[in-house]
């Protein structure tokens, strides 16, 4: 048995077996082969394989995830049985007397790079289904298998460095009951879909991929951040009687799914949720939540290979507009940047893409895809309670773009015929430290502030998030943040408007209480937390909150700052 630390990123217990979502070794050497037709017919072979593994993957993605998914694979069955692509391969392996796996790999990087030295965006576009092609080939070649998360049909545990936000998009929550990585805190995109998901996480492990094998029975602690490699049946025995405890406990929370989000003297705030796709609807329902704070968009985006078009676009924003029964829904245009990236979009790499061409600065660069999403957001308006948010806002001059574009767009649909809501709330992000500055300025002329606390604190403490020899710098209770945190909230206010949070502070149960003691009009938060966030809120007094929130604000240290928060609400 054996026992990993790491960061508690998602609340629960999972015991499972490993999963390892592990790049594989594909590494080999050229050699010379004997019988040139046995190699042609295992390169034939492995093709087959690899036929037979898309058709299955291609079927299950229809299903699951939509045909605009299913039609990745089906391009790479395409270029699977491509002559074009076939011919060279085995004419090589015959010519040369060459082994199958360097055949392809020679023959498929000229295909690469001949594709992407071509003007045209669709032939760009299929170099990178060529090299997912070969990879997979290559694989069964090696007699190695390709990690496939949306293929999981049994229960596991995910075992991973990190986890991209694609990967945590194809996740069956069905099968896959919890996972852990060697990278990331709780701010991280694994993390945060872990929450969306509802399923225990444990992050920041630094070594769960050399630790944990394939199979491996393991438990995830994701209250404690701990993770047991092969446990007792002792130890399993304890953490399912741990498991039923947490159970009954979100029992008890579940009592309040109808109930407002009202403190003790009988202030009322509202709780609401974050989101990813229009699936995330149902998790919000069950929570209480009483709308939704943020609906990040950019999942659209990522897991194919084009732009989702207008009338996709559209048809997911009303989804969630009339999921959401006439409830506040803020829906946050493209952020894309970062470590959130869209291959077919051929951005350039940057040295620092936190700080980079990202979210708005992309949007009012490439105004083709900032206009689509901008008319199908209107379009959809009519469907429910719509609150438009723009992302990494620093200036008034960004902001004041792109509201203009966004009217623009609003009179040609008007001219068009088409109905669009009278009202629609137009906010921002409050996440980079200039902003937070010039919030009294800003109020004048936005509809409401978003707080964005998860770039907010990286930004004013200069520490990357995912950075783990930095991270003791990632102090959402530092007073520095929270007078940042209050100036927005005091700004809206002065100016009749409202503020919010959606980032991950605004579900953390140290900070709630002084977020509440600042007049944060708004929580918005993973779907799995409001129960207790509204449980907590409940036993807390305002009046007195505010007391101590003045306290914090007035303090050197975030150890002196927890240190007051606990004392307040034991």
């Amino acid at each position: 048995m054996a026992f990993l630390q790491g960061i508690a990123a998602s609340n629960g217990i999972a015991i499972a077996k490993a999963y390892r979502l592990v790049e594989p070794d594909l590494s080999f050497e050229q050699i010379k082969v004997g019988d040139s037709a046995a190699e042609v017919d295992r390169f034939r072979s492995a093709m087959e394989k690899a036929k037979s593994e898309l058709e299955v993957i291609r079927d299950r993605a229809a299903v699951e995830l939509g045909a605009d998914k299913a039609a990745i694979f089906e391009a790479h069955l395409l270029v699977l049985s491509d002559p074009e692509l076939n011919n060279p391969i085995e004419d090589k392996i015959k010519s040369e007397n060459v082994n199958a796996e360097a055949a392809l790999k020679e023959t498929a990087d000229m295909f690469v790079m001949m594709f992407e030295q071509m003007d045209n965006e669709y032939m760009k576009e299929r170099a990178a289904d060529i090299r997912d092609v070969t990879k997979r080939v290559l694989s069964h070649l090696l007699g190695v298998q390709l990690p496939n998360p949306s293929m999981i049909n049994e229960e596991v545990i995910i075992v991973a460095e990190d986890l991209t936000p694609s990967d945590t998009a194809q996740l069956n929550r069905q099968f896959v009951k919890g996972f852990t990585t060697n990278i990331g805190g709780r701010t991280s995109h694994s993390a945060i879909m872990a929450r969306s998901l509802e399923i225990p996480a444990v992050v920041g492990t630094k070594s769960a991929t050399e630790e944990i094998n394939n199979g491996d029975l393991i438990i995830v602690d994701g209250l404690k951040g701990e993770v047991h490699i092969n446990p007792t049946p002792e130890l399993v025995d304890e953490y399912r009687s741990v498991h039923e405890q947490y159970e009954m406990q979100k029992a008890e929370w579940a009592k309040l799914v109808n109930e407002p989000t009202v403190s003790a003297d009988g202030v009322h705030v509202e709780l609401a949720a974050n989101i990813g796709t229009p699936n995330d609807l149902k998790g919000v329902i069950e929570n209480g939540g009483e709308g939704v704070g943020l609906y990040r968009t950019e999942f659209l985006y990522m897991g194919r290979d084009q732009l989702p078009t207008e009338e996709e676009q559209f048809e997911a924003y009303k989804a969630v507009l009339e999921g959401m029964s006439g409830k506040p829904v803020v829906v946050r245009t493209l952020d894309i940047g970062g470590d959130k990236e869209l291959p077919y979009l051929d951005l350039p790499k940057e040295m620092n893409p936190f700080l980079g061409f990202r979210a708005i600065r992309l949007c009012l660069e490439e105004q083709d895809l900032f206009r689509t999403q901008l008319r199908a957001l209107l379009r959809a308006s009519s469907y429910g309670n719509l609150k438009i948010m723009f992302p990494m806002i620093a200036t008034l001059d960004e902001f004041r773009q792109a509201k203009a574009i966004l009217e623009e767009e609003k009179q040609k649909l008007i001219s068009e015929g088409q109905k669009i809501a009278e009202q629609i709330e137009l906010g921002i992000m409050v996440e980079i430290p200039s902003t937070a500055i010039l919030a009294d300025q800003f109020a004048k002329e936005v509809d409401f502030f978003s707080i964005g606390t998860n770039d907010l604190i990286q930004y004013t403490m200069a520490a990357d998030r995912m950075n783990q020899r930095v991270s003791y710098l990632y102090q959402p209770y530092s007073p520095s943040i929270l007078r940042l945190v209050k100036m927005v909230i005091d700004a809206a206010h002065a100016e009749g408007k409202w503020a919010g949070m959606c980032g991950e502070m605004a579900g953390d149960e140290t900070a709630i209480p002084v977020l509440l003691g600042l007049g944060l009009d708004e929580f918005s938060m993973s779907a799995s937390s409001i129960l207790k966030a509204r449980s907590l809120i409940k036993g807390l007094k305002k009046a007195e909150m505010e007391k101590l929130a003045q306290e914090v604000l007035n303090m050197q240290t975030t150890d002196q700052a927890v240190q007051a928060i606990n004392a307040a609400i034991k």
